[in-house]
């Protein structure tokens, strides 16, 4: 399987019509885009430092395993925009969060405590040329001394553009997240909420989520 361009990406992009549209007019929001450049945050000591095999952007299942990981199932999209509100193609987007157990896939964290090995913890996904990106993952959970969280980083031809996080709207625990709260600007802080909003129709619960990353710089073409 090639991990940045996964079979089911076309059928899944098609549902990110209705956010997209918000875009396509670029000169009415210049303005509120320069408000609303999405703030950097910390990396964290979590990076996966050894990767999985499989990196693809379904992190609910490793490999050709048949047993999905436990949580609840989110499909979560955006798109990674420049500094002026054109769509960046050919990013690489990367995610990572700890499992339903709040457990990180790193040796640091999964050696405190025994982590659900059906989450792939880890995730890529290249996006396309309106920007878009999509993983299938976990509603996070929180972690000791954290609030529920998503981490990203945003890479481009080998350069690293961006890593920053992203936070349940509503979740009572980010009153209390240092990171968090360490931006000042009510409208950095903002930027990073995310609503996580029921399937219409789904027979499981899933979630859906949409953070738009927009970037703080024009990146080379």
């Amino acid at each position: 399987m090639n991990p940045l361009l996964p079979s089911n990406r076309r059928a899944f992009l098609s549902t990110l019509t209705l956010g997209a549209a918000a875009f396509t007019t670029r000169g009415l929001f210049a303005e509120e885009l320069e408000r609303i450049r999405t703030p950097p945050q910390t990396e964290g000591p979590f990076y996966p430092d050894k990767l999985p095999l499989d990196t693809d952007n379904d992190l609910l299942i490793v490999n050709d395993s048949i047993t999905p990981a436990v949580g609840e199932v989110t499909h979560l999209s955006g798109r990674i925009l420049d500094a002026k509100g054109a769509p960046v193609r050919n990013a690489l987007v990367e995610i990572w969060q700890v499992d339903g157990k709040g457990v990180y896939l790193h040796t640091g964290d999964s050696s405190r405590k025994a982590r659900d090995k059906n989450f792939q913890g880890f995730g890529r996904f290249l996006t396309s040329s309106k920007g878009e990106y999509y993983f299938r993952t976990l509603k996070p959970v929180p972690y000791p001394g954290r609030t529920p969280h998503i981490h990203f980083k945003v890479k481009r031809n080998g350069k690293e553009l961006l890593t920053t996080q992203c936070y349940i709207k509503g979740e009572r625990r980010n009153e209390r997240d240092g990171i968090f709260r360490a931006l000042k600007d009510a409208k950095a802080r903002d930027a990073l909420l995310v609503d996580f909003t029921k399937v219409k129709g789904s027979r499981i619960g899933e979630l859906a989520a949409q953070f738009d990353i927009i970037l703080g710089m024009t990146p080379e073409s």
